[in-house]
């Protein structure tokens, strides 16, 4: 009777080639689709994320792992009872309570997905084109992202923490995205030597100018000072209102204060939301050269056309900023500003992607 086995010289069965190959090309699929996966999972961690801290939930549990001792919320009056005995600074908020759990619970799971996204690129290291360095970087960032995450509760909302912790969470998305476009089935066509080398070092300028603003959002952010100019394109009625630079960007203020609601003074607070500012009319204008010198590419419809990607990545995230500043910092937009934020940032990964990657070499 034939068989799809044969012995080895010893004496154990060596499955043949049709069959590896065959195991080879449906953990290829998985990991294929898990990269993509685990892409929107990251997104939405981020935009989770960004609802807790901007409805005042990151500090919704005072302890880490759990939420005052549990692995979910305390709900029972007995639970509650012991919870606010334990920590008296912090009583029980349970819907706030809720939000940082729910968002704990996603960035876990994200965990596990990026662990098992590792884990098949060790399987498939042998796999022609398959990337097996990044997703072992992306778990480290993971685990760096619970460290930050535990600091964020533990050190109580130190604007430093918080601004590298959202930093982090960009950093993992960046990098499950270049796995996303990385694998073998997913790379977008070569361009010419011709047409890439023209844009590759405005495309990774235009990259770390984002990043660099994504910084200072993260800033503005962590110390609550997105409302300190209440009022566009001038701030509190002046084109240049007092500022205190000094103070703004201290990086570091210790361990001891909680920095819940923000410990500087309004000057402070000026300073960081017109350096935000400053900041995003000039990654707009880079931005926007960028945008038409990519639609200028004749040799490339496909830049042509990711040209308007990028414009209405650019348009969008301005729009949404503008509007957070005149309707005084609703939740939704807010959000959805940080949303845009990675939207762009994936933009400008995939034009990288597009103009540097060029040869099947692994990750």
């Amino acid at each position: 009777m034939a068989s799809n086995d044969s012995f080895d010289c010893s004496g154990s069965i060596a499955t043949r080639a049709p069959l590896v190959f065959a195991d080879e090309k449906r953990l290829g699929r998985l990991f294929d689709g898990l990269a993509l996966f685990a892409t929107v999972f990251a997104f939405a961690v981020i935009v989770l994320g960004a609802w807790v801290r901007l409805s005042d939930a990151g500090l919704g549990c005072p302890d880490w792992p759990g939420c005052y001792g549990h692995l979910d919320v305390p709900a029972e009056p007995h639970e509650v009872a012991r919870a606010n005995q334990a920590f008296p600074e912090r009583p029980v908020e349970i819907h706030k309570a809720w939000k940082e759990m729910i968002h704990r619970y996603f960035a876990g799971t994200l965990g596990l997905l990026i662990l098992s996204l590792a884990v098949l690129a060790f399987r498939l290291r042998r796999r022609p084109g398959q990337p097996v360095i990044l997703p072992f970087v992306a778990l480290g960032v993971v685990v760096l992202q619970a460290l930050l995450g535990m600091w964020t509760v533990t050190i109580r909302l130190n604007p430093t923490i918080v601004m590298l912790h959202l930093i982090g969470g960009f950093t993992t998305l960046s990098l499950l995205w270049w796995i996303a476009l990385s694998r073998p089935s997913g790379r977008l066509p070569r361009l010419t030597a011709k047409v890439g080398g023209r844009l590759r070092g405005l495309a990774l300028v235009a990259l770390l100018l984002v990043i660099g603003q994504i910084m200072l959002g993260g800033w503005t952010s962590a110390n609550y000072a997105a409302l300190h100019c209440p009022d566009f394109p001038t701030c509190q009625g002046q084109w240049w209102p007092p500022m205190d630079f000094r103070e703004a960007f201290v990086p570091w203020r210790g361990t001891e204060t909680n920095f819940e609601g923000g410990v500087l003074d309004n000057d402070a607070r000026v300073a960081i939301h017109v350096t935000h500012r400053l900041g995003a009319l000039t990654v707009a204008i880079f931005l926007l050269v960028l945008f038409g010198l990519l639609h200028r590419q004749r040799q490339s419809a496909r830049l042509r056309r990711f040209a308007w990607v990028l414009l209405a990545a650019v348009i969008l995230q301005i729009t949404l900023g503008i509007s957070n500043v005149v309707f005084g910092l609703p939740l939704a937009v807010a959000v959805a500003h940080n949303g845009g934020g990675a939207l762009l940032l994936l933009v400008l990964v995939t034009l990288n992607h597009l103009l540097h990657f060029r040869h099947p070499v692994r990750a």
